[in-house]
């Protein structure tokens, strides 16, 4: 038997507060799983495909200390 939100919620109201706060939390967390773990594998693959382009030697590594003065300098 599989059962419904309204059971659910009468059952969760039954917890000690610690762990309904707990469910609250990981409730909404949960509907962006999915989005979430698509997400992480594209970051996955643009990062691999980056990495490779640098050691194919198609684009250089600029030193953090020179992007960091370049933003400062957008930023006056």
């Amino acid at each position: 038997m599989r059962d419904t939100a309204a059971d659910l919620a009468r059952r969760g109201k039954l917890l000690p507060p610690e762990e309904r706060q707990q469910l609250v939390a990981e409730l909404p967390a949960s509907l962006n799983e999915p989005a979430v773990s698509e997400l992480d594998a594209a970051w996955s693959a643009e990062i691999a495909e980056r990495l490779a382009a640098y050691d194919r030697g198609e684009v250089q590594a600029i030193p953090a200390d020179e992007v960091l003065a370049r933003v400062r300098a957008l930023a006056k």
